[in-house]
């Protein structure tokens, strides 16, 4: 007689967890981080180190006065310590960074119940805390020693010519201004294949996003419609490519559903057009992502599929027609 095992559901379990999907992503933004550190000197790397351990230490810290279980053994506020780093210039002083790490981990993360809770990017959440709180500080950029404007606030329509100049490769390869981990698209791309290739991150919402962005920038940009260059240095410029495949993917503040994730991205694709071209900022990634993020419980109410063999009561089919 065969004998079966009577256990709770799930009965299919999956080797992946949070720690290994985790470190998948800290491996995939070692390129653009190495980068950084290559292309800003040991500025980067400090601040680079300095923003993982201060996350890492807020969250174990706080689950221990809190009395709640330890999960820095997860990798994720480490992942949260290297976006935010990478999402700020190498000339940010060190204790405005220490500050948003702070607030990215107890305030948009452990407040609200720890990881799978928060209904925002921690490390997104806590850039805009800075943009918003040391606006000249989170807009200093210096590149080989000199001050200058980045990519994006060159390009930017109705900015000054004598701001400087920018070419493609400089963009793509990363020898230009900007923050710590967004400046090469290159690398970025090779972390983003990764990702993709590991199956860690959904193909739906950076296409969306990047397509949507595109398709907007192409025919509608301010005296650079139907110009191909301009859009290859805004896809390449600024935070594009770090946010569409690095942040946006977040499982925790994107959809789950297939088709949210299309709507999602196309969402936060709009909102950085509109940013980028009409806001005050060169730069609208980080804000189009976080207005996303408030969207995702509705985008996913109106996209939640139907089950299988469902169908619409006959009563109210009638009440239909007759309204």
């Amino acid at each position: 007689m065969d004998e079966f095992n009577v256990s709770a559901n799930p009965h299919f379990r999956s080797p992946v967890t949070t720690g290994s999907i985790m470190r998948d992503v800290l491996l995939a933004l070692a390129p653009a981080a190495l980068f950084g550190i290559y292309n800003f000197g040991a500025p980067a790397l400090v601040r680079i180190v300095v923003s993982v351990v201060v996350c890492v230490l807020c969250e174990y810290l706080f689950q221990k006065l809190m009395k709640r279980p330890v999960t820095v053994n997860d990798c994720s506020a480490a992942v949260t310590g290297l976006l935010l780093a990478m999402n700020v210039p190498s000339t940010l002083p060190i204790a405005m960074l220490i500050a948003g790490d702070v607030f990215a981990i107890i305030i948009v993360k452990q407040l609200f119940g720890g990881i799978g809770q928060n209904f925002m990017n921690p490390a997104l959440a806590a850039r805009c805390f800075l943009l918003i709180s040391f606006p000249a500080a989170m807009t200093a950029f210096v590149y080989n020693g000199v001050s200058g404007a980045t990519p994006l606030a060159i390009l930017k329509p109705g900015a000054d010519a004598a701001g400087g100049s920018v070419t493609l490769l400089s963009e793509f390869l990363g020898t230009t201004g900007g923050t710590i981990g967004e400046t090469s698209a290159l690398a970025l791309l090779i972390g983003a294949a990764y990702l993709l290739a590991r199956r860690e991150i959904s193909w739906r919402i950076p296409v969306a996003y990047i397509g949507t962005f595109s398709i907007l920038i192409f025919f509608l940009a301010p005296g650079h419609s139907f110009d191909g260059l301009y859009l290859a240095q805004e896809l390449c410029g600024g935070g594009l490519m770090l946010g569409a495949f690095f942040m946006a993917t977040d499982y925790v503040t994107s959809p789950d559903t297939p088709n949210g994730k299309l709507i999602f991205g196309a969402v936060a694709g709009l909102l950085t057009f509109i940013f980028r071209m009409f806001g005050g900022s060169a730069e609208g990634v980080s804000y189009a992502i976080i207005f996303s993020n408030l969207l995702v419980p509705l985008i996913e109410r109106v996209t939640v599929p139907k089950p299988f063999g469902y169908r619409k009561p006959e009563k109210q089919k009638a009440a239909g027609k007759e309204a």
